[in-house]
């Protein structure tokens, strides 16, 4: 029995493959230091057609035009500011770069005698 993997925008269901109309594009995650870098390639959109959410720990990617559409939910390696996302868009190429959420100290801090 051939078995369906999830490919592009087919996607396996218990009911057999069913075709969707978004497709996922192809992204890279790099974590850095001090910062998540996510670059994901959306040819033949433009720069204000492209919806970017970020909630700290997911960036959804989304395109919706008549000719293209694209969707891709991303479950990032670190937690991130969402207010200090820089995107630039350039050639097909969506350059997203957040910057990581420090984690701070819980507890008071115990003197030792």
């Amino acid at each position: 029995k051939p078995v369906i993997r999830e490919f592009g925008n087919i996607k396996p269901t218990r009911f057999g493959p069913r075709f969707v109309e978004e497709r996922e594009p192809l992204v890279d995650v790099m974590e850095e230091d001090d910062e998540v870098v996510v670059i994901a390639e959306l040819p033949g959109v433009e720069k204000e057609d492209i919806d970017l959410r970020c909630d700290g720990h997911e960036l959804i990617i989304s395109v919706d035009t008549e000719r293209r559409k694209y969707y891709k939910q991303l479950e990032l390696p670190a937690e991130v500011d969402p207010s200090s996302a820089r995107a630039s868009y350039k050639n097909g190429v969506l350059e997203v770069k957040l910057k990581k959420v420090r984690p701070e100290r819980k507890g008071e801090r115990i003197k030792v005698e």
